[in-house]
């Protein structure tokens, strides 16, 4: 059985140590004692670890050894359309799974009024959202979780390939793919609302050079659409 990894603020001296929540889970729930030995990152490094001491609402560690980190295939950054609040954390969550490098909401014509206002507040429940998946997964490092940008903000989003997924047509998304790939390749994957986005939009994405793909004739949900496309991507890219 793999060990369970956790993610702590910093390690410093040899030693770490969780806090709060995190800490009673660990210690309540999950049952710690002293003398286990569990994964530890600080989104820097990965560690082996010994549990020194279990309390309430503290749990201390000793660093055995450093260990080699595996890093996903490619760096994506995921722009996905602002959607109903219970399924873009279903997408951050998976999205976190298949290795995202980084998770930006963006505001569309088509998303939902307030829903922009509103994320700036879920910003931190979906970084723990992507704290829980990226242990369960056992990354090494945290996705970034961006604060809401406009759609023109996405779009001049710099450097590496950038894939604008319609539904209504365009380069299926597996041909669309540049025929050169390396490992740590930067994508940019940009997802839009539910309804789609309009011609206006399209346009805006033409002109600033992103390549137009789809996933196929089915309608998708954006939840479903962004997640369905970070796994033909990481797959693409594996040695």
């Amino acid at each position: 059985m793999a060990r369970r990894r956790f993610f702590v603020d910093e390690v410093r001296d040899g030693r770490a140590g969780l806090a709060g929540e995190d800490a009673r889970h660990l210690g309540q729930v999950l049952r710690a004692e002293p003398g286990q030995v569990c994964e530890l990152s600080d989104n820097r490094s990965l560690y082996l670890a010994e549990i020194e001491a279990v309390r309430k609402d503290e749990v201390r560690f000793r660093i055995l050894e450093e260990l080699a980190a595996e890093e996903p295939p490619l760096r994506v950054t995921l722009f996905l359309a602002l959607i109903k609040f219970e399924r873009f954390e279903w997408a951050v969550e998976k999205a976190t799974e298949l290795g995202a490098a980084a998770i930006v909401p963006v505001e569309t014509a088509r998303s939902e009024k307030g829903l922009e206002r509103a994320a700036a507040k879920r910003t931190e429940r979906w970084r723990r959202i992507a704290r829980e998946s990226s242990q369960q997964s056992r990354r090494a490092r945290l996705p970034e979780i961006g604060a809401p940008v406009s759609l023109a903000q996405a779009l001049a989003a710099p450097g590496g390939w950038r894939c604008f997924l319609d539904e209504s047509g365009g380069a299926p998304l597996l041909t669309a793919l540049p025929e050169k790939r390396a490992p740590e390749d930067e994508v940019r994957l940009l997802v839009g609302p539910e309804g789609g986005w309009t011609d206006a939009e399209r346009e805006s994405a033409r002109q600033a050079g992103w390549t137009r793909a789809w996933l196929g004739p089915a309608i998708l949900r954006a939840e479903t659409a962004a997640v369905a496309a970070m796994a033909v991507l990481t797959s693409a890219w594996l040695p």
